[in-house]
């Protein structure tokens, strides 16, 4: 069964490959000749929910969104909802960030990824929601390479030697944010599979 994750992120589209079951015919924004939706709300729920809609709708197929991103305690939640829109590169977002960091000590270098999923029907009425998170702090400098956007500067607490973009894939996908929202949808998006639809 075909499910559209409303991403043109090829790093994201992967780890949901990873995570999801190995029955669902993962297939993005760009296989299906869509543009990327709008995020149009101050919160990441809001923003999933809307992601899931509108590529539901110009699909016709069910459809995963989800809206994620590093919120720094110092910084009072930046970049939140933002993190995507940061700077033009995973690299500058990455130099940016560090370089408005770099007065501030280890101790108060807390963060946490947060991760809000949505699933649509393909008429996009109804909505399906979980949330993941992970919290940890941000290392000094960039370390690994199994990883994009913010992860080789975010280290979680279950791993405080290792960045998550230093961990094996396996590990990374057990702790991360996504990780964690996709399994607490996993029985939904297995029934989905196994039943053809859901009832809301």
């Amino acid at each position: 069964m075909k499910i559209l994750v409303a991403t043109s992120n090829q790093g994201k589209a992967q780890e949901f490959r990873e995570l999801l079951p190995k029955e669902a015919q993962v297939v993005t924004l760009g296989d299906v000749g869509i543009a990327a939706p709008d995020e149009p709300s101050n919160t990441f729920a809001e923003n999933a929910a809307a992601k899931a809609r509108a590529g539901a709708l110009a699909s016709g197929l069910w459809t995963l969104a989800d809206d994620s991103g590093l919120c720094v305690d110092a910084l009072g939640g930046l970049p939140g909802v933002s993190s995507a829109r940061y700077a033009p590169t995973d690299a500058e977002r990455r130099t940016k960030l560090l370089a408005i960091l770099i007065r501030t000590p280890e101790g108060r270098r807390r963060a946490h990824f947060q991760c809000a999923l949505a699933l649509s029907s393909p008429d996009g009425q109804r909505l399906f929601r979980a949330e993941g998170r992970v919290d940890g702090t941000i290392a000094g400098a960039p370390r690994g390479a199994n990883g994009f956007g913010y992860d080789p500067l975010f280290v979680p607490e279950e791993e405080p030697e290792k960045t998550l973009a230093e961990l094996e894939t396996a590990r990374k996908n057990e702790l991360s944010h996504r990780g964690r929202a996709v399994r607490r949808m996993l029985p939904l998006i297995e029934k989905l599979l196994r039943d053809g639809d859901l009832t809301a």
